[in-house]
This record gives structure tokens, C-alpha cells and sequence, in this order.
């Protein structure tokens, strides 16, 4: 992490102009690293719920699709 921060550092010193977008993106990349999580693990559910809510258990077929995204 040191390193990390020296060559940040070093590398906002010499590019002064480009701190403003190194932080948007820096922003941006945190934002989806934190959503993509969130849709891949409601996905399975969606297929899920019917599934199991179904009054005749004829939805074999939706709760398997659900256990194999649930794996992915």
C-alpha cells in the first residue's frame, strides 16, 4: 500500500491536470465493484422465488436455473 500511494503520488505530482479525472474513475470503478456483487446475487432469486411459490411445484425447471447462476 505504500507503494502504492508513493507512485499516486508521484504520479498526480507530474500530471497535475489529471487528478480530477483520476479520482471520477477511481469513483467509478469503486461504485460498480460494489453493485456488480449486489445483481449477481439477487439474479438467482428472481428465478428462484417463483419457483418455489408455485402451487403446483411445476417450476422444476426455473429452481434449477436458479441453483446453476447461484453456482456461476
Amino acid at each position: 500500500m505504500i507503494f502504492f500511494w508513493y507512485f499516486i503520488s508521484c504520479f498526480c505530482a507530474a500530471y497535475k491536470n489529471t487528478q480530477l479525472i483520476l479520482i471520477e474513475d477511481t469513483l467509478i470503478s469503486f461504485t460498480t465493484s460494489m453493485i456488480y456483487p449486489f445483481g449477481l446475487k439477487l439474479l438467482p432469486g428472481i428465478f428462484r422465488i417463483p419457483a418455489l411459490r408455485a402451487p403446483k411445484k411445476d417450476m422444476k425447471y426455473m429452481y434449477k436455473i436458479s441453483r446453476l447462476l447461484n453456482i456461476l
